[in-house]
């Protein structure tokens, strides 16, 4: 463990109903990649079949109304780690790496005794040895980490090592996830396991058995429905595991995807834009939680919630608190779980920053890192996963905020739009009785807007102090 891992403290005063509890709870993270609000049977969608999440969203709590935090996913990814918008650590866009600097919420638990394992997709560095945006680097003790997404039959990096796997690759992912759980439930000791598929993102390669499903669908669709398809199994076969191991009643399972729809086959529902937008269904994604020991009935909740509310959701429940923790933009949802009729104290800030990604060519990547080791060499991380500590120089401006930013407050919802001129729109929308953001307010609501922009404004200088180290 690092040394910013080792100044956490344990809190007993925090959700003491909880953490002083005789038994903290397991906590399993699902998470799909470019799953759409919408692809999902239970959301009407009319071809999927998606037996498994079905049961999961009408057993447990339905989130319907939940964010990822950016609408691509390696920047969504930093923030369940953190708690913290992505922009802040410089996760700006799909490959960045995630700063050493940032405590992780594996790390975090790790100090009240919980031990941890990441499985599948990470994206947020190199999962080779020497990378310092490891998932071992961030807390994780035991990893089969792919650099991105991943199909069928993938070479995985198990802490550093390239290993070939066989087989439909959310099962290949679950049932690395569930064989260390079975280890670790024989332990007595609570887990955290955080589950990142690969599916369904592009290229889709569905096995047959699944694309046969859907052969009444384009070509194209048929193996991106078999994808969502393949991962519901596979999440059903996670959930099913933990009833059979005997642990479901005390584990939280939390299901949600990293961004938006995609553009093409993937389904928003009603809502304006797909991945890479900050219009709705560049953000909304489904979301499930389960945990039979406090939510004992099932329920939805149209309250807005957002990916960066899980870390400090379940360092509250395990009654951990990290000293000198640097600025959230999550909060608990405890109270929510609990049973509360829970408004969002805290509006939602988002920033989609202008730049490009960073290639990470996983299957390519892994394939290279085999053939060396079967030599007997090893090779270093790519470039961004080395310098990933580094701090911005020349700092960024605090008065200049390019791209497409956002602000949630209630259910008004105001975009900030910068061009690459600089020059500036804004837009304004009621989601409450416009969901799909068609109706521009700007014009008719300029007081509401104008206070909102303040606001907006505001969060946005936060982040850009984050961004140039002001919270190390």
């Amino acid at each position: 463990m690092n040394t910013r891992a080792l100044t956490l403290l344990f809190a007993a005063s925090v959700a003491p109903t909880i953490a002083q509890a005789a038994e903290r709870p397991n906590i399993v993270l699902v998470m799909a990649d470019d799953q759409g609000w919408g692809d999902m049977a239970y959301q009407g969608h009319p071809v999927l079949k998606t037996p498994n999440f079905d049961q999961a969203a009408a057993a447990g709590l339905r989130f319907d109304r939940f964010y990822a935090a950016a609408p691509v996913c390696s920047p969504t990814r930093a923030s369940v780690m953190t708690g913290r918008h992505p922009n802040r650590m410089g996760v700006f866009q799909w490959g960045f790496p995630m700063r050493p600097q940032e405590t992780t919420l594996a790390e975090a638990l790790k100090t009240v005794g919980y031990t941890t394992g990441h499985f599948g997709k990470w994206h947020l560095g190199s999962v080779r040895t020497q990378s310092p945006a490891n998932p071992g680097k961030n807390g994780f003790d035991e990893w089969l980490s792919a650099p991105n997404f991943f199909d069928n039959d993938p070479i995985l990096s198990r802490r550093g090592e390239a290993t070939p796997t066989t087989g439909e690759s959310s099962t290949v992912t679950v049932d690395a996830a569930l064989d260390w759980i079975e280890k670790r439930s024989k332990d007595k000791q609570p887990f955290l396991a955080v589950v990142w598929f690969g599916s369904p993102h592009l290229p889709h390669q569905a096995i047959e058995a699944d694309r046969a499903l859907y052969d009444d669908q384009p070509k194209a669709l048929q193996h991106l429905y078999g994808e969502i398809t393949g991962m519901d199994r596979a999440f059903g076969k996670l959930r099913s595991g933990l009833q059979r191991l005997g642990i479901r009643e005390n584990t939280i399972f939390w299901y949600c995807s990293d961004n938006g729809a995609l553009p093409r086959g993937g389904s928003a529902g009603n809502h304006r834009g797909f991945k890479g937008e900050i219009y709705e269904g560049g953000l909304l994604v489904p979301a499930i939680l389960e945990w039979p020991a406090k939510i004992p009935q099932p329920r939805s909740t149209t309250m807005r919630a957002a990916t960066c509310d899980i870390y400090p959701t379940l360092l509250q429940i395990t009654g951990v608190t990290v000293p000198h923790q640097p600025a959230l933009d999550g909060i608990s949802l405890l109270p929510l779980i609990q049973g509360a009729d829970q408004q969002r104290d805290r509006p939602l800030g988002f920033w989609e920053y202008p730049i490009p990604g960073i290639r990470t060519p996983s299957a390519e990547w892994m394939a290279e890192l085999l053939d060396a080791q079967q030599q007997g060499r090893d090779l270093p991380p790519y470039e961004a996963s080395q310098r990933a500590a580094e701090l911005p120089d020349p700092a960024y401006p605090d008065n200049q905020f390019p791209g497409h930013s956002a602000w949630i407050n209630g259910d008004w919802k105001l975009h900030r739009i910068a061009n690459k001129k600089g020059e500036i729109t804004w837009e304004l929308y009621d989601l409450a009785n416009d969901p799909a953001e068609k109706n521009d307010l700007f014009a008719t609501e300029p007081q509401r807007a104008e206070a909102m922009n303040a606001r907006l404004e505001e969060w946005l200088k936060s982040v850009v102090h984050s961004l140039n180290g002001g919270d190390y």
